[in-house]
């Protein structure tokens, strides 16, 4: 099959290549993002592979439709960025990888929770200058804290195991899960305001959905531990940054680690250390002596991006095939995930996880 990558580095090229080699498709790639000024690259192809940032809303859904296009294969699990129901109506199939490697972006999240709270960044920075003060970098210990995870898809159990090993108390939401089907050892499921309330680190591990969009507000904010850690590797819009900087303005939020931001489209996987960048809000981020961001690197090891080529690649072949697959995302996986307002630790009629990889109807993932 004719595939059109696009938003393609050169690690992608690499993996593709290899995985290639078993498939025998025709690749091509393009480090230009898609959208409506490099569409017409796509004609011609039966299949376009895109990431994060790639623009797949309606007018683009139905020029590539119109142009031949008929498979949508994402190089990624989430799919926030399509509009599925307008892929639906117009005959697209679109296709995931729903898990690679949960513990890549488990341990990221790790490491960000310790570089905020030992201040490697900081540290790290005193040393090459010759300044060897430690004044002002104390941390705290993890054993004994209270760790609160939103989620539990594969992404969020690993991270819970990695925190019960060092020894923290750890609570769970998830509203898909309830009752004897809530287990994780060593975890407690709970209400959203109870995790809130309780924890002194707060870890986002679910989808971005119509209704989990801004999770995290000024209502949430407030329910938290003053001085609590917030960490978010899942998708930017879990967070409303204005909320956010106000919270870290007040002191109450006492640290902030990313690795994903709701207007990265215009910033990450693009080297922009000689213009200027006209972000306000992230400007205003970097200024936090307590903020850590990355640029959505959390996935990036080796293991999961031969992972991600590989399962592509199969979605692709089983398409071309016409074989069913359960990586096929259809509209019915834009679930809803309660508000921070609080309700009960469980809803059947919601859904959660990671956003890397989101429940759809079981425990460990789609």
């Amino acid at each position: 099959m004719r595939v059109q990558f696009f938003s393609a580095r050169s690690y992608d090229l690499r993996e593709f290549t290899a995985a290639n080699a078993r498939y025998g498709h025709e690749l091509s790639f393009l480090e230009a993002r898609l959208g409506a000024q490099t569409l017409a690259l796509a004609a011609g192809h039966a299949a376009v592979c895109t990431f994060v940032n790639d623009v797949l809303d309606e007018p683009i859904l139905r020029r590539l439709a119109d142009g031949g296009t008929r498979l949508i294969a994402l190089r990624c699990a989430g799919f926030n960025q399509v509009d599925l129901r307008a892929a639906d109506e117009l005959g697209l199939t679109v296709l995931r990888v729903p898990a690679y490697s949960p513990h890549a972006v488990a341990e990221h999240t790790v490491g960000l929770i310790l570089t905020l709270n030992r201040q490697f960044h900081r540290a790290y920075n005193r040393v090459r200058e010759n300044n060897f003060l430690i004044d002002g970098l104390e941390g705290f210990d993890l054993h004994g804290k209270t760790v609160g995870v939103i989620g539990s898809g594969r992404i969020g159990r690993v991270f819970v195991h990695i925190m019960r090993g060092f020894g923290c108390r750890l609570l769970v939401h998830d509203p898909q899960l309830c009752g004897v089907d809530s287990c994780i050892e060593g975890a407690t499921f709970v209400a959203l305001p109870e995790l809130f309330s309780a924890a002194d680190i707060v870890s986002l591990h679910c989808p971005l959905t119509p209704d989990s969009h801004h999770l995290i507000d000024d209502a949430a904010l407030a329910r938290m531990k003053p001085g609590a850690m917030l960490i978010n590797t899942s998708r930017g819009g879990l967070l409303d940054t204005e909320a956010v900087i106000r919270a870290l303005k007040s002191r109450h939020l006492g640290a902030l680690g990313l690795d994903v931001y709701e207007q990265e489209g215009d910033l990450f996987y693009e080297d922009l250390s000689s213009t200027v960048v006209t972000d306000d809000l992230f400007q205003r981020l970097l200024t936090f002596p307590n903020v850590v961001i990355t640029a959505h690197q959390a996935f990036f090891t080796r293991e999961a991006l031969a992972s991600i080529a590989e399962t592509t690649l199969a979605n692709i072949a089983d398409f071309e095939a016409g074989r069913a697959t359960p990586n096929r995302v259809l509209p019915d996986l834009l679930r809803a995930v309660p508000s921070s307002q609080g309700g009960p630790g469980c809803a059947a009629t919601s859904g959660s996880g990671d956003a890397e990889v989101p429940l759809a109807s079981d425990k460990d993932g789609p």
